[in-house]
């Protein structure tokens, strides 16, 4: 049989004549098959719209493929109303034989496609990947913040320095010749009085240039070991007497021994200059907290938290409260070198300080230090 002989109809009957050409029968028929060829021959139209408009679908041509099919199904049903009146079974035997050609080969190539197809990120996960880039995208533009604030402490750390060492050396040869002249001045008490002044201001300096030495860690550090608990207890009657009566002074020491190898007068001061500070921050009163937590098992480090229920700092001025000088307290109120002191002896113990703070929620401040066996 020749490929014409399938396209002639040779006598054959149409379909209309086996529903003896039932008006009912033959337009359920019609009706049914229509609609349901026009609804197949939407899908490729609707499948084309959205791949000219995603042009990045990675398995666009499979949708071809899948259009292609969803088409030939379409196409027989329009022939079922076809040979309802001309027995063209020839023509609708080729329109299902390409019609299977093409599910088949869409089958063929979706199966090994399959495990592809499921690994694609659905859309609520493509949504939590961008929220996490974007956390991390905050995460780096922290740690950048964060570099470029130890890169300028950095640099303040080094003129500090410099102008601490020439300052000193300045203040030995004025302290030295004040004393000196003390020991041997016979002139009236008024003389006196005001060397011994001289003195006095002398000594502020000297004390000073302590600070910025400390902050630039360069001050020599005279280490020695000690157990951290004892230091507070010992340091609490003076703590107590530097924040006032009318702040509470909680201290929750750790469970056992932590010792440290650290200059402890440069620890008593840190411990003051954090103390004061919370004071300054609670004029009305609070609670001051101080704890001391050894790390988990297998860490070498102990924190000092100093915890206070103050008026808390923007993060402007927390940006900036250790950089030596800033000061946020009127003048003559303080130096602005308090924060600085702690920050530098805990940088020249091999440890490091930390300020968390927000408006209305207090200052706690961290202080980590390396443990000795």
């Amino acid at each position: 049989m020749h490929l014409l002989d399938l396209l002639t109809t040779r006598g054959l009957a149409p379909h209309g004549y086996c529903l003896l050409w039932d008006p009912i029968l033959i337009w359920l028929h019609v009706v049914s098959d229509a609609i349901v060829g026009l609804s197949y021959f939407s899908i490729p139209v609707a499948l084309t719209v959205f791949l000219a408009r995603r042009r990045d679908i990675e398995f666009g041509w499979l949708l071809i493929l899948f259009a292609i099919f969803i088409m030939a199904c379409g196409t027989t049903h329009f022939m079922s109303i076809l040979v309802l009146w001309i027995p063209a079974y020839g023509l609708e035997g080729l329109v299902k034989a390409v019609t299977a050609i093409a599910s088949v080969l869409t089958a063929v190539l979706l199966w090994p496609l399959l495990p592809k197809l499921i690994a694609l990120p659905s859309p609520r996960q493509l949504q939590e990947a961008n929220e996490q880039l974007k956390r991390e995208a905050c995460e780096r533009e922290r740690m950048e913040q964060q570099l470029r604030q130890v890169q300028k402490l950095d640099a303040i750390g080094r003129l500090t320095g410099g102008i601490a060492h020439d300052f000193n050396n300045i203040l030995a040869i004025i302290m030295g010749s004040l004393e000196r002249a003390t020991r041997r001045i016979d002139s009236p008490e008024q003389a006196r009085e005001a060397l011994q002044h001289a003195m006095a201001a002398s000594e502020r300096a000297a004390h000073l240039t302590e600070q910025l030495l400390a902050f630039a860690r360069q001050k020599p550090m005279a280490t020695q070991r000690c157990d951290i608990n004892d230091i507070l207890r010992d340091f609490e009657p003076l703590i107590r007497q530097a924040i006032g009566s009318n702040i509470d002074l909680n201290m929750a020491l750790a469970p056992t021994p932590v010792p440290v190898d650290i200059d402890r007068s440069q620890f008593e001061t840190a411990l003051i200059n954090l103390a004061v500070n919370a004071r300054d921050a609670m004029p009305e009163g609070g609670t001051l907290a101080i704890t001391v937590e050894p790390a988990g098992s297998g860490s070498d480090s102990v924190t000092i938290t100093v915890e206070d229920t103050g008026e808390g700092m923007d993060q402007e001025v927390l940006a900036r409260a250790t950089e030596p000088f800033f000061t946020t307290k009127a003048v003559g109120k303080g130096t602005g070198l308090g924060l600085s002191q702690v920050y530098g002896f805990t940088s020249q113990m091999g440890g490091a300080f930390s300020l968390h703070s927000s408006p209305g929620a207090g200052t706690r401040a961290i202080m980590t230090l390396m443990r000795v066996a």
